[in-house]
């Protein structure tokens, strides 16, 4: 699996989807949604002012429901769920303001390394109670001069005589800084980078003042201050001096459970914006009769549909890689398999949410800058997903080194141009999988991999995470044909995402090729690709938009 040279994962099996949900699965989903109603949203003004308290009772009942247990194991009271039904999880609490990134932040970095790192004594100390909820989690990795360059960090580990160890350093915007009841602790050793378990009443740790921040403000962000902070030999967790396994391969999960919060609050946005534009009245008619609002809701729906296919498409494939009898290879290679879908997956949920708010915000209009309604929060919250886990720059490149170290298409997209007859949804896939050919062979011959300039990166980058979800979508297409909304969803993101890959990849051609001629030549090869002749993606948006304005939300649950 480590050695996949495939672009994407792929398996005999379709990939998972959320309409494969079992009625138990979504029992699980109903349970984290009706604790976000009842629970959540009743304290949200009181979050925001930072009442901290609030937050640790949330946190409290939540690990009462089971909610912070999804993916711990059974040995350590936990239910030892798939990533799909933590994902599911993530999704409802993206409805819970900054409480939902106290949560995430929780139930990700806050709790896996214990669960895929830590010996047994560990796990039985610090599992059950971050699955009860009766500790709160944190996860300190980032610095002030050590933001995007995480692993360049000043923070420093000592070790004594008895094998005991002292930290010194500070750690920036830690999140649930002033309710964690343990840190995960990065810092240099004498053997190279290495994680540390911190309790919060060792010797020697301090919060700073809380941060002033644009959005999320309910969630506690602040320093995290060590000075001469004495940890036992036992709270190494991990191998001494492989602390870099441990955060770069954890923060690959968390990349995918923060999209599933951003699919849920671009859920959110989108509910919102249908709402609204059902009760506003303008010159004499709901502005939601309006083809230009209708646009913007069906674009709203695009992006959700296309980060839930690869969200969910990952996250099985992580469960059946993980989950395999066969598997011999450890978690660190297994997961790092993946860096380059949970990149996509971080990336275009982020950008997703960051339009959808957007547009929530435009179809509110005025109102939509007044603090009195909702999607004014979720704009500023939502403007931190492109940042934490990772930039989206950072994360861009690691799509780009990725994608040049895998140098074969699936063999399901392969298998298309064995067919008589394409598909519409096919016709698209195949064009983008020959231009996806096309910018690799351009960019190999033109450039070594150490020399190839951060704007043609960012180009190859996005078109491979428009590929991603393209596959994505055809293949979930593939396995519910009756479905109407999901046809017309898929067909048009196959469709545009195949004139956004042939964008990108002219842009890209012309960059490559100095001699005119030449790049005349290349540029013609690109745009004779065949497709099928474009259709009225105008009409299929009406339709869109005019299901989920009868629904009065997106489609699935």
């Amino acid at each position: 699996m480590s050695q996949n040279p495939y672009l994407f994962y792929d398996s005999i099996t379709a990939p998972f989807t959320p309409e494969d949900f079992t009625d138990d699965d979504v029992l699980i989903a109903k349970t984290a949604e009706l604790f976000v109603k009842t629970e959540v949203k009743p304290k949200l003004g009181d979050i925001e002012k930072q009442q901290h308290a609030e937050v640790v009772n949330l946190f409290r009942k939540a690990g009462e429901l089971g909610l912070l247990s999804i993916e711990i194991p059974e040995d350590y009271g936990g239910f030892q769920l798939d990533k799909s039904i933590s994902g599911v999880v993530a999704e409802k609490l993206g409805w819970a303001g900054s409480f939902s990134v106290s949560f995430n932040i929780h139930a990700g970095v806050g709790t896996l390394p214990y669960i895929y790192y830590g010996t047994e004594e560990q796990k039985q100390k610090y599992l059950l109670k971050l699955g009860s909820g009766e500790w709160i989690g944190a996860y300190a990795l980032t610095e002030s001069n050590a933001g995007s360059d995480a692993l360049n960090a000043k923070t420093t580990a000592k070790q004594l005589d008895d094998g005991s160890w002292v930290i010194n350093g500070e750690k920036q915007w830690i999140t649930n800084a002033n309710v964690a009841d343990v840190f995960l602790v990065f810092a240099k050793s004498d053997q190279g980078m290495t994680a540390f378990i911190v309790d919060r009443d060792f010797k020697g740790v301090s919060i700073g003042a809380e941060e002033e921040k644009m959005g999320i403000k309910g969630s506690s962000t602040a320093t995290l201050i060590l000075a001469d902070c004495p940890v036992p030999s036992e709270n190494v967790l991990g191998d001494i001096g492989k602390g870099h396994l441990v955060a770069l391969n954890i923060l690959n999960l968390a990349r995918l459970k923060l999209s599933f919060a951003n699919i849920g609050t671009a859920k959110q946005a989108l509910q919102l914006a249908i709402h609204y534009a059902e009760e506003r009245q303008q010159f004499g008619k709901s502005i939601s009769e309006f083809h230009m609002i209708q646009e913007k809701l069906a674009n709203m729906a695009l992006a959700i549909f296309g980060a839930e296919s690869i969200s969910y498409r990952t996250a099985g494939y992580i469960d059946e890689v993980l989950n395999s009898k066969d598997s011999t290879e450890g978690f660190n290679s297994l997961v790092s398999a993946f860096a380059l879908e949970a990149s996509i997956c971080k990336v275009f949920g982020s950008e997703a949410l960051a339009s959808n708010v957007d547009e929530a915000v435009q179809i509110h209009g005025g109102n939509g800058y007044m603090k009195d309604y909702t999607v004014e929060a979720l704009y500023r919250d939502a403007r931190i997903s492109r940042i934490f886990e990772g930039t989206n720059e950072i994360n861009r490149l690691t799509i780009a080194k990725n994608a040049l170290k895998r140098t074969s298409l699936p063999s399901s997209i392969k298998d298309l141009n064995k067919k008589e007859q394409l598909t519409r949804q096919e016709g698209y896939l195949v064009g983008a999988a020959e231009l996806f050919d096309k910018i690799l062979k351009a960019l190999t011959q033109k450039r070594q991999p150490k020399n190839i300039e951060q704007e043609l990166m960012r180009i190859l980058a996005d078109v491979t995470s428009e590929l991603y979800v393209m596959d994505s979508c055809y293949k979930r297409s593939l396995k519910h044909p009756d479905h109407e909304v999901i046809q017309l969803l898929s067909e048009t993101i196959c469709e545009e995402g195949f004139y956004k890959i042939a964008s990108g990849a002219a842009v890209m051609i012309a960059c490559l090729y100095e001699n005119e001629m030449e790049r005349e030549e290349k540029l013609n090869e690109v745009s004779s690709i065949y497709v099928p002749i474009r259709s009225q993606t105008l009409i299929k948006k009406r339709k869109i938009a005019q299901a989920i304005l009868q629904k009065g939300q997106y489609f699935t649950v």
